[in-house]
Parts: C-alpha cells; structure tokens; sequence
C-alpha cells in the first residue's frame, strides 16, 4: 500500500467519525429539545369568534397538541367542561380555550318557570342586558274611559337566563311600516309574574327593561310601582 493509498484510508476514516460526531450531536440537540418540551399533549382553540354570553357548542373549537409543560393549568382538555355554559367575554379565532373563558349558564330555581317575551332592541335591550343580569319590566297602557295613561312596574328584579338573536318584527295588523327590531329575552319568574309578564306583552303599549345594578336587589315600594303623568308631584 503506497502512502496515497494511505492518505485515502485515513481521510475516509476521519470522514466516518465526523459524520458519526455530527449524527451523534444532532441527536443531543433532539434529546435537549424534548427534555425542555416534553410531551404534548390536547388542547382546544376557537375556529371562529364568538361573541360574550352565547352558549358554546362542540363546533366551536378544534383540537391541537400544545407541550404539556407549556399548557397552562386553565386550559380545556374535555370539551365536556364547557359545552353548553357561555361565553364570559368575547372570545377570539385562535385563542386557546382555557376554563376562566367560560361560565354557567344562569339556571331555574325551584318554584320559577321561563318565561320568552320579545323586547324592543332600541329602547330595552341596548346590548347591555346579558344572561345573569337582574332587570327591573315597565309596561306602558293606554288609558280608556277616560283614565289616563299610565306606567307600571310589572316586575322588579327579574333574572335574565338567556339573550336570543336580533329578530325584525312584520307589521302589525293594518300597518304598513316595518315591524322594527327585537330580541327574544327569557326570564326566570315565580308563576304570578310570569302571568304579569305574559299580560303586558299582550295588553301593554310598551314593555322596556331597566337593567338593575349589581348588588341592588332592594324590591321597588308599592308606592313606586304606579305612574301617571297627573299624579306627578
């Protein structure tokens, strides 16, 4: 063997134990990367934007692997938990969907009914009024006979349980005018006034809501409840 020959065999040497250096150091670097990542494991993020208080279906999400030790405690991994509740705030497209996001939806108690009326979406509504939130329903009637018109309070401190979509209403019998705009808003009443309700929709010239703040859920005097502009003092 002459000394090229020599030379060769000892490059093609050095050349074998630097690929196997190389191919030894890539897999350190694999082996570094998976000891910080770690496993992955499901998670969920939205497909779309839904918009604060609307109920959450399945539809809504789709499932991604995140590394687990880069997923944070709140995360949603069962869909379970929170299919059916709604959302607390707006939430985005591509958000991951974690357990402060979502909230129960507001629920009968013994002895309450629900009760669905549609409710002017300029004068009662206002985008301000969502499920969980405690209205005070104003109906507005007539006088006949010569009574004056008058306001009532119908109910006082009614618990709104779910907001329904916009709707645009036909005109009414023998008006041509467009109907305008409501939204269907259901409560939980006791039976009396779920029948109070269910009369001012059919009788009242008006019915509004005004949304009562947090935390002030003092019932209206008697003396409060009637109004005419007569027997303003």
């Amino acid at each position: 063997m002459n000394s090229r020959q020599r030379r060769g065999i000892v490059l093609l040497l050095l050349s074998v134990l630097c690929a196997f250096g190389a191919f030894a150091g890539v897999l350190s670097v694999i082996s570094d990367v998976q000891s910080k990542v770690g496993p992955e494991v499901s998670a969920y993020e939205l497909r779309t934007d839904v918009a604060a208080y609307k109920t959450l279906s399945e539809g809504q999400f789709r499932k991604v692997q995140v590394p687990e030790r880069w997923l944070p405690s709140t995360a949603v991994r069962d869909l379970d938990q929170v299919v059916g509740r709604i959302a607390v705030n707006p939430l985005r497209k591509g958000s991951l969907l974690q357990s402060d996001m979502v909230a129960d939806r507001p629920a009968l108690k013994p002895g309450q009914q629900e009760i669905a009326i549609m409710i002017d979406a300029a004068t009662g509504v206002a985008g301000k009024i969502t499920p969980g939130s405690s209205v005070n329903i104003y109906a507005t009637f007539a006088g006949e006979d010569g009574d004056a018109n008058s306001s009532k309070v119908i109910v006082s401190n009614a618990k709104v349980i779910d907001v329904g979509r916009l709707t645009a209403l036909k005109p009414r019998p023998g008006e041509t005018a467009n109907g305008g705009e409501a939204v269907p808003i259901t409560f939980a009443l006791k039976t009396l006034d779920a029948q109070r309700v269910a009369y001012a929709e059919s009788f009242a010239t008006h019915v509004r809501l005004a949304l009562v703040a947090p935390g002030s859920d003092a019932a209206i005097p008697d003396d409060q409840r009637d109004y005419t502009l007569a027997g303003d003092k």
